[in-house]
């Protein structure tokens, strides 16, 4: 068949608006729930052309992470939706703020049928990145090299648990399955979190290695792309999620090789300087921290604490110093400082003095921040699936000449099938009707 190498590229945007500083690039993502989305759509939030993939019937298995919603009666706008609700009715609150700004392709990923073979390489020569996350792309009939010579200047991200052996390591260790909490624990984050023994290692929810993982991605295929713009050559971005949690440790390793310590695990507070913890107030916490003398010095001061009585060097800028018997006396101290006040009126004496500290806000906190609304945080589009409005977290970072938008709510499965394959992969409206009803590209199977 090889229709593919007929084909004239077609410039991006091909199907969404003109805007950010990414217009013009195209990204073609084959993965699922989490890393490989959030990294594709960091891209799609600045203007890259994302096309999703998503398997026929299926989806994403991010379109039903808990809890999954559906429109609601009388005043109730959105409910929890049962299990008896259609999966066209019904949307995960992830996939309404992670998908946003994307394309939906449904499309089997099996290469050994030539069909579909035809349609990914019409793709893969359309694209400036090849984006997954499905670790053994090899038993679908896909390798590096021949997507090279389909299109030498393509971006390749391989985002894995443990990365690919084409980059070194031990094979069987690269041949692993992974989920966030194993990258966390197997790179050592999930070690030094939490409090010390018996206190078991701490997760950090909300899949944080996953999105940290995402950012290296990011950032990888950001350089490559600029590279391969230059030089007209393509390469292959390798991103394991071990790796972007171990990168995190700051001198964790420097530590070990060069004084043989292991960082062990301290709670919430910093072990080598204060103050720097998370104390309890009258009704909750206020985290200080004050990292150097000066403002340290301002933090004393604030706290109506004896900053001569405490010197820097013996109280606060060391283990040595922290665990000293005048250290200890000064974490006393803070301590009793801290829950004499409530945390609002903590922080407003520690902020008047510009000592850097936080209240752990949850939701409801900074849904109603002024200064995240000031900021623009909140923003509003129409989720796809359900056909209303949603309220969702905006932009990171903020740009003052090429700005991001949300140029369409999160797709449903498929919407974009048909567009995509006449648009960008060159299909007459005849092909592709002859294509469905095979279970290759139909959003449904029968």
């Amino acid at each position: 068949m090889e229709r593919w190498k007929k084909l004239e590229r077609v410039p991006a945007p091909a199907i969404i608006p003109s805007y950010g500083p990414l217009t013009g690039m195209r990204v073609l993502m084959t993965g699922s729930i989490v890393e490989a989305p959030f990294a594709a759509g960091m891209l799609a939030d600045y203007g890259a052309e994302v096309i999703h993939v998503e398997r026929p019937g299926v989806g994403d298995p991010y379109r039903g992470q808990s809890p999954v919603i559906t429109s609601g009666n009388g005043d109730e706008e959105f409910v929890l939706a049962d299990s008896d609700i259609p999966d066209d009715e019904k949307v995960s609150c992830a996939w309404i703020q992670e998908a946003r700004n994307k394309l939906s392709l449904t499309l089997e990923l099996n290469m050994k049928i030539p069909e579909i073979k035809e349609i990914f390489f019409s793709l893969i020569k359309n694209c400036d990145v090849w984006m997954e996350n499905m670790v053994w792309v090899e038993k679908l009939g896909l390798n590096d090299e021949m997507l090279f010579e389909v299109n030498p200047k393509l971006v390749i991200a391989h985002l894995s648990g443990f990365g690919r052996p084409q980059f070194g390591g031990v094979p069987e260790e690269c041949d692993r399955p992974s989920y966030d909490p194993i990258g966390q624990a197997e790179g050592g984050w999930m070690y030094i979190n939490g409090f010390p023994e018996p206190s078991p290692p701490g997760y950090g929810s909300s899949f944080i290695n996953d999105y940290i993982s995402a950012v290296f991605c990011a950032n990888g295929v950001m350089m490559a792309y600029i590279n391969a713009q230059k030089t007209g050559k393509g390469q292959v971005v390798d991103v394991a999620q071990i790796e972007c949690m171990s990168k995190c440790l700051n001198d964790t390793f420097v530590n070990y090789f060069t004084l043989g310590r292991v960082k062990e695990r301290a709670g919430n507070h910093v072990p080598v300087f204060q103050p720097a913890n998370l104390y309890r107030t009258k009704d909750g916490y206020l985290y200080i921290g004050a990292f150097g003398p000066f403002v340290y010095e301002r933090a004393l001061k604030a706290m109506d604490i004896d900053v001569e009585k405490y010197p820097h060097e013996k109280a606060g800028a060391s283990r040595e110093a922290l665990e000293s018997e005048l250290g200890r006396e000064l974490d006393r101290l803070i301590d009793k400082w801290m829950r004499a006040r409530t945390s609002e009126e903590g922080q407003a004496i520690l902020k008047s003095k510009k000592v850097p500290c936080g209240i752990p806000r949850n939701a409801k906190d900074l849904a109603n921040s002024e200064h995240y609304k000031c900021r623009g945080n909140w923003i509003e589009y129409e989720d796809q699936t359900l056909h209303k409005k949603v309220t969702a977290y905006g932009f990171v970072p903020k740009m003052s000449g090429t700005p991001p938008r949300v140029w369409r709510g999160s797709p449903r499965l498929g919407q974009d099938t048909d567009i995509i394959l006449e648009k960008i992969a060159g299909y007459s409206k005849a092909e592709i009707d002859m294509l469905k009803g095979r279970g290759f590209v139909d959003p449904m199977l029968n």
